[in-house]
């Protein structure tokens, strides 16, 4: 499904119990300076990620002051985050001109500490290259340093290396729970493209043998994938982000069931078997 951008006066744009994807929530916050929001998301965790603009946050009895350093847009530095333990009131506060902000969220019955995560603790992995035309840079937020701090989210950004190429292949699923092959993690996106009047394509292909599905995304799609394998690309000459959240079932850490007929070419990319371990 894709949600084209609109303004959503920070209101969900994912709300929980969504009927496509009911394990993800996500919501789009823009304030301005002393501006404060408050997010409350009962029955979900959150991860509080400035896309630009620094913020404070104060949770559970805590305050968590100067998250985010970025302040053109999502290339301009590392992220910064504020984990949220399920149901907890949050609230924002903008200490910038502007801050836009995004809220991710996980279905998760387990109530764990909030806690900060800064620039240095970036969990970045690179993979790919240009010649495969899969060159990538995934900055985990949430990931695989937090396992078991964290109940079932995992967030992170993914952006490409260079212009132009694709992402999510080989071609991927994780719509069903069978261990030892795959997880259920219901999941969202959202796109930025630099330049802005970039975009992309974003094909998802609910059975393999069938022809799916292709959305032409645009900076501020969103995009939500309930089941199938759903590679995506952007354009030559731009540079494309997508901010992801993966919600488990019942689990945290994600297994990816490749496609049989493009698996093969896992043994062709540069890396990709270090980016699969570390969505744990």
């Amino acid at each position: 499904m894709h949600i084209a951008p609109y303004d959503n006066k920070n209101q969900a744009v994912v709300a929980a119990g969504h009927p496509l994807v009911p394990l993800v929530y996500f919501n789009i916050v823009k304030l301005t300076r002393d501006q404060s929001f408050t997010s409350t998301v009962p029955g979900y965790e959150t991860c509080i990620v400035p896309a630009t603009g620094t913020i404070d946050v104060h949770v559970a009895g805590e305050a968590f002051e100067n998250i985010g350093q970025r302040r053109q847009n999502v290339w301009d530095g590392e992220p910064e985050a504020v984990y949220v333990p399920t149901g907890a009131q949050a609230q924002i506060i903008c200490r910038s001109d502007q801050a836009e902000v995004f809220v991710a969220g996980a279905l998760c019955d387990q109530v764990l500490p909030a806690f900060a995560v800064r620039a240095a603790d970036i969990d970045p992995v690179q993979y790919g290259s240009d010649d495969t035309k899969t060159h990538r840079k995934i900055k985990h937020i949430l990931g695989t340093k937090y396992h078991g701090r964290v109940g079932r989210l995992l967030v992170s950004e993914l952006y490409t290396v260079g212009t132009g190429g694709w992402s999510g292949f080989p071609s991927h699923k994780h719509d069903t729970n069978r261990l030892p092959d795959e997880t259920r993690h219901d999941e969202a996106y959202n796109f930025r493209f630099n330049p802005p009047h970039g975009s992309g394509l974003q094909m998802l292909q609910r059975e393999d043998g069938v022809s799916g599905d292709a959305y032409h995304i645009v900076d501020g799609s969103t995009v939500l994938i309930d089941k199938g394998y759903h590679p995506c690309c952007v354009l030559p000459g731009y540079q494309m982000y997508y901010f992801t959240i993966l919600a488990g079932e019942t689990q945290r850490s994600l297994v990816q069931y490749f496609q049989p007929s493009h698996a093969d070419q896992i043994e062709t990319i540069p890396g990709i078997k270090d980016m699969i371990a570390k969505f744990k």
